[in-house]
């Protein structure tokens, strides 16, 4: 029975009071603000998806755009790296992306730097209920090639066949070509202008302007060589020898002076000379014959009463290697005749008469230099040298920046392919970072004092009788040598208006560059030695090279540029002497061919690549023009650093590989 009263009530007084209408009331009531809860959570994440990915695809299209722009100007190519901005920002966003629509984005440059902007519409989804429309989201990025702190050394093939065109068609030679390689490599890296180079050499279409800034530190320095370097002159005075040992001359009176040289004919002693016929070869090989003078021992010797003496001796000397003759033929099918030397040994009888009079002794001498030191870092340029000129009058010498090294490594089996690496622990002049020792000459170095040295010969004989012992003669020998110095080299420093020395504002790094000239034979390790002791940060200039002025990190490249083999010359005075008389790199018993110097040279050049590198410098290599053989292109490649070797085959192919050396130095950084 129902309860009484009950149904007496009004309809909206019992919902009123039934508890379950309630429910339906609350969830009625509920679903609207957690509608705007979940529909704002969607439509928010899907704005900072859609904003997130849109700075993604800015940011890629300004910095491909800037990378495309390298160090050439934003219209280059029909606007190419505009092209591939947009393109990229288009590989990054597609369109529709996250229910998104109407996209927009431009790309603009100014001053090296590039600029974009974005944006596009976000349609709302859930939370359009509550009347939010279609919401507008933008970004905007930057992009700048921008360089860290950054130190370029320039090592500069300058030898004589830099004289030469590098290919007919070019219009200047091999130096007037690598001038313009090198300024328009400054334009592109320092951003600044060189007056005697056009845009159109450079390859650029606008002027290079606005610099890198105040922030950042680029440094440029240079070592040119040939056979040898021209350094000296950057040197504090305790690092150079007080007095060293030079192949000279010295005046002597009432002297015994030879007269008379007779020789006999040379005549069999032991070893073996077999000649063959040599046929279907693919090339004739070169000689390898080569003689070392043997001892010498006096037969007889006698006094006249004139004072006339008459010494007769037995000279002996040994044979190796074989001569190469009679080469004809062509293809596979040429022929030649090789004899074959093996310790072949003879020996032969001289009679020589000498009488007493005035004259030089041609030997080794030691000469003080000390002259030349005029307190901390400056120098004199003259040295006076006694009884050295006619009648024993003292001679002013004069020193031009060029330097012997160290203590060099002897190698003394005739193979030093397999002797400099590691560098032996005596090989004191490729040692990057030794610093002198006030007093020990084996650490310092020594002031090349060209007018000052001889090559001997006797002059009784011919000026082709080299001669290792000392000679006396009343005559005035010709030199008997060759040399040559490069235009002096510079450490590194920046060139910029502001300097205060006109040497080091841009007019001046275009002085200097112009001033390069070519001349002298080929000695790759020379180069690199010095490009690596002036650039190293824990060596010679550690004080200079450690940090930055204002204490930041430094990136260091060393641009090694040669145009041809390694040329050596025994008879050259180089950073080790005199090669044939000094032998400070090879056996004493026999003066070196030009073949063992080159692979000394070769050797030691590989060496010092690995040295280099170890020490934390990019070493790019460029091989110019078309006189490097395969072999000595192998070794440039081996010795530049990964991916960091390059080839030129013309002047204008020389300035697209310079420029893309510094677009690669350039990093390229997001700005904002």
């Amino acid at each position: 029975m129902a309860k009484e009263g009950y149904f007496s009530k009004g309809f909206l007084t019992r919902l009123r009071e039934n508890e379950a209408g309630n429910t339906l009331a609350l969830v009625a009531a509920g679903v609207f603000p957690l509608l705007g809860l979940i529909g704002g959570g969607v439509d928010m994440s899907r704005l900072y998806l859609t904003k997130s990915r849109l700075q993604q695809a800015c940011d890629a299209g300004a910095l491909s755009g800037r990378k495309m722009m390298g160090s050439g100007s934003w219209a280059d190519n029909s606007y190419k790296a505009r092209t591939t901005a947009e393109n990229m920002f288009a590989a990054n966003f597609q369109s529709g992306a996250y229910g998104t629509n109407t996209v927009s984005r431009a790309y603009t440059e100014s001053g090296g730097n590039v600029s974009g902007t974005a944006s596009v519409q976000v349609p709302m989804t859930i939370m359009k209920v509550f009347g939010q429309g279609t919401k507008t989201v933008a970004v905007s990025c930057d992009a700048a090639m921008r360089i860290p702190n950054t130190d370029v050394m320039f090592v500069l093939d300058t030898t004589g066949s830099m004289g030469s065109k590098a290919v007919s068609t070019d219009s200047v030679t091999k130096i007037e070509g690598l001038k313009v390689a090198v300024k328009c490599f400054y334009e592109a890296l320092a951003k600044v202008d060189i007056d005697d180079v056009t845009n159109a050499q450079c390859g650029n279409s606008a002027t290079p302007s606005g610099g890198n800034g105040a922030g950042v530190q680029l440094r440029f320095g240079f070592v040119p060589y040939a056979t040898n370097a021209n350094v000296g002159k950057l040197f504090k005075n305790e690092w150079m020898a007080d007095s060293a040992p030079y192949q000279s001359r010295t005046w002597g009176t009432n002297i015994q002076i030879p007269y008379i040289y007779d020789t006999g004919g040379w005549s069999y002693l032991s070893g073996s000379s077999v000649t063959t016929n040599e046929k279907n070869k693919s090339s004739c090989p070169s000689s390898t014959k080569s003689t070392a003078t043997g001892n010498s021992s006096v037969l007889s010797s006698s006094t006249a009463g004139d004072g006339t003496v008459t010494t007769t001796i037995q000279e002996t000397q040994v044979t190796n290697g074989y001569w190469i003759s009679n080469c004809s033929g062509s293809g596979n099918k040429q022929s030649y005749d090789k004899n074959t030397y093996t310790n072949y040994a003879e020996k032969r009888t001289v009679t020589i008469k000498t009488k007493k009079g005035n004259g030089w002794t041609y030997a080794q001498r030691t000469i003080t230099v000390s002259a030349l030191k005029n307190g901390g870092s400056n120098w004199k340029t003259t040295v006076s040298v006694p009884l050295l000129g006619n009648n024993g009058a003292n001679t002013s010498v004069t020193w031009d920046g060029c330097v012997e090294d160290m203590k060099p490594h002897r190698n003394t089996d005739g193979d030093p392919s397999d002797e400099y690496w590691p560098i032996p622990a005596d090989a004191y002049d490729m040692e990057i970072d030794k610093i002198p020792t006030a007093g020990d000459v084996d650490t310092q170095w020594k002031p090349i004092l060209n007018a000052a040295v001889w090559g001997r010969y006797n002059p009784l004989v011919s000026d082709s009788a080299w001669s290792y012992d000392p000679i006396v003669s009343d005559a005035s020998l010709s030199r008997n040598t060759s040399y040559s110095c490069p235009v002096a080299a510079r450490k590194l420093a920046e060139y910029k208006a502001s300097q205060t020395d006109n040497n080091y504002k841009p007019s001046g790094f275009k002085s200097y560059v112009n001033s390069l000239s070519a001349s002298g034979n080929t000695y790759h390790d020379v180069g690199l030695i010095w490009g690596a002791r002036l650039m190293s940060a824990t060596g010679l200039f550690a004080s200079e090279n450690a940090t930055s002025s204002n204490g930041g990190a430094i990136e260091r490249h060393l641009i090694f540029m040669t145009d041809g083999d390694t040329v050596t010359n025994n008879q050259g005075y180089t950073s080790h002497g005199i090669a044939w008389w000094d032998r400070r790199q090879t056996s004493l018993t026999t003066g070196p061919t030009n073949a063992l110097l080159d692979s000394t040279v070769n050797a030691r050049f590989l060496a010092l690549c690995s040295a280099i590198k170890g020490k934390g410098i990019t070493l790019w290599v460029i091989s110019f023009g078309s006189g490097v053989t395969s072999t000595a292109a192998q070794n440039l490649q081996k010795c530049a650093s990964t991916d960091r070797f390059f080839t030129a085959s013309s002047s204008t192919t020389l300035i697209d590989q310079f420029r893309a050396i510094a677009d690669q130095i350039s990093q390229l950084r997001l700005t904002s």
